[in-house]
């Protein structure tokens, strides 16, 4: 079949090398892909923000499959667009996606679903959020309820860091997304990822993870995007996976389809864990970045399958087959990320880098320039490897970023501190 995935980091890049290696993959296109992307399908230059021309492209290509890797044309109603044209789509219609692109509505469904979070307020205006912030005291977590390209979260440890969210919020920093304020209660404990496939009635857990979210060593300095990750997260185990499902997962799954927005794909969970209990933190609409990394490089070609059942509605006879081993990302990022960093330099080592079902350097932001790869974005490169132990998987990780002439990047040392 012919294959069509949209987006262009680093989690495509792992769709994309996990859906290549599966034999019901004839012609594999990715839009609008990044370098490293480009050696193992086509890329194509089309908006994907825009349902029509992501349709028109597919039928100009016979596009039998549609798999949509970031939030972003998941909100703008894309899923709706192909579905609507008859092609078999993998992602939420733009109603269900509500689920991320408005941390409000996630507040509104777990409320009415009775699934364990935060407390919380919102608001529109930012005199009444300096008040709750006064009244509350610190820490304090406050978030833009719109999208904000995972940057719209900001934990504030003092009273004086929420009000300047509050403000850099209301000032217009995120755009739309800051129009609207969620604040809510810091919640203690250790956070991990939960993933899980649904077709809008039956759910299937595929993975666990756990993020690296600070710039930093240790996990300090600001949030960024993810620094790195690893699968499966010891922190989430059986009993509380279970726990998950049963108050949080399945309960939101059954509200979205009593309010006639079933919600059909991948459902990733952020979870935390504290006293053997576990509450929602978010939900993000698509798979995490860069825990989809992990994931991919430990389903390999099995994923393509648990996609197509999931978009066909066949999730209840699917299973995932586990090998008993570790996965770890570590992200390579430009200087200066999660602030202001400089793009186009040269890549270097790239070309002599190991490339298997243990071990794989995924493009995130990349590009090609006279024949060199550049840097084109700021989290850049993904090394990412297997182990039967996560300190092997580790240390397989730690080798390929060694082997990266890169003078310009920079990467945390410790991916995997707590598990490990």
């Amino acid at each position: 079949m012919n294959i069509l995935i949209l987006g262009s980091g680093g989690r495509e890049h792992a769709l994309a090398w996990a859906v290549k290696q599966n034999p019901k993959t004839d012609r594999l296109i990715v839009a609008p892909g990044n370098a490293g992307i480009a050696a193992l399908a086509d890329c194509a230059q089309i908006d994907i923000l825009d349902g029509a021309a992501v349709v028109d492209f597919c039928v100009e290509n016979a596009v039998d499959f549609v798999i949509i890797g970031p939030e972003a044309p998941l909100a703008a109603g894309v899923a709706d667009a192909t579905r609507a044209a008859g092609i078999l789509t993998f992602g939420p219609s733009a109603a269900a996606a509500r689920l991320e692109a408005s941390k409000a509505f996630t507040k509104e469904i777990c409320a009415a679903s009775a699934a364990p979070t935060a407390a919380y307020a919102r608001f529109d205006q930012a005199e009444p959020a300096r008040a709750h912030v006064r009244a509350k005291g610190a820490p304090i977590v406050v978030k833009a309820d719109g999208l904000a390209a995972g940057k719209g979260v900001i934990v504030a440890m003092t009273e004086a860091e929420a009000l300047a969210a509050i403000d850099d919020m209301f000032g217009g920093e995120f755009g739309s997304a800051g129009a609207e304020v969620v604040i809510e209660e810091f919640m203690q404990g250790e956070e991990a990822s939960f993933f899980v496939l649904t077709d809008g009635i039956n759910a299937l857990p595929i993975g666990t993870a756990q993020d690296h979210k600070r710039v930093g060593t240790g996990d300090t300095g600001p949030n960024t995007g993810g620094m790195g990750a690893y699968s499966p997260a010891p922190v989430l185990t059986p009993a509380l996976q279970q726990q998950a499902m049963d108050q949080i997962i399945l309960p939101t799954i059954r509200e979205m389809a009593r309010r006639g927005t079933p919600y059909q794909g991948v459902l990733y969970a952020g979870l935390m864990i504290d006293g053997g209990q576990c509450r929602l933190v978010e939900y993000n609409a698509r798979f995490g970045d860069p825990e989809t990394q992990v994931l991919m490089m430990r389903l390999g070609a099995q994923a393509l399958d648990l996609l197509l059942a999931c978009a066909e509605g066949r999730l209840e006879s699917a299973r995932v087959n586990w090998a008993e081993d570790h996965a770890l990302t570590v992200v390579m990022a430009a200087t200066g990320y999660p602030g202001a960093y400089a793009k186009g330099s040269v890549i270097g080592g790239l070309d002599s880098l190991p490339e298997s079902s243990t071990q794989m350097m995924f493009h995130a932001g990349t590009a090609t320039r006279d024949g060199q790869i550049v840097a084109a974005g700021g989290r850049v490169l993904n090394a990412t490897a297997r182990g039967a132990t996560l300190a092997e998987a580790q240390a397989r990780a730690y080798a390929l970023v060694d082997a990266i002439d890169w003078p310009e990047g920079f990467c945390r040392r410790d991916i995997g501190w707590r598990a490990l």
